[in-house]
């Protein structure tokens, strides 16, 4: 299920393996629904998404890109709250920086990749990252 994401180094390209197994935890402990998963993946056809599930056929670079930045999410959390408990209450707690809505809602209303990154920027300026 591993995807390959392209990143710049030095003057030549190197392949990074992203997968998109590792999302599914996530989106376990998380407790989300499909039609959210297929929302913070970049909202693919349904068909697409589950095809991606069960075949575990490469993914396209956004998707991969979402997925790197959804795990920092989750990583950052279990940095700044050692009970997976806290960590999912923060994720759906209304924040105050977010306009009153959740971190979850942030990201999952209109679906952009922008809205991951200011999740993700915010998680990590709380962790000194």
């Amino acid at each position: 299920m591993a995807i390959t994401t392209v990143a710049q180094m030095g003057g030549g390209e190197i392949a990074i393996p992203v997968s998109l197994a590792a999302f599914t935890p996530l989106a376990e402990a998380w407790d989300l629904s499909s039609d959210e998963q297929i929302k913070l993946l970049g909202s693919p056809p349904r068909s697409t998404f589950f095809k991606w599930k069960k075949e575990g056929t490469e993914v396209p670079r956004d998707t991969g890109e979402r997925i790197s930045h959804l795990l920092a999410i989750w990583k950052a959390l279990e940095i700044l709250f050692t009970d997976p408990v806290r960590s999912q209450e923060w994720l759906k707690r209304k924040n105050e920086f977010f306009g009153g809505l959740s971190a979850l809602d942030i990201m999952l209303e209109r679906g952009d990749f922008s809205d991951i990154v200011k999740v993700r920027q915010y998680l990590d300026a709380q962790r000194g990252g």
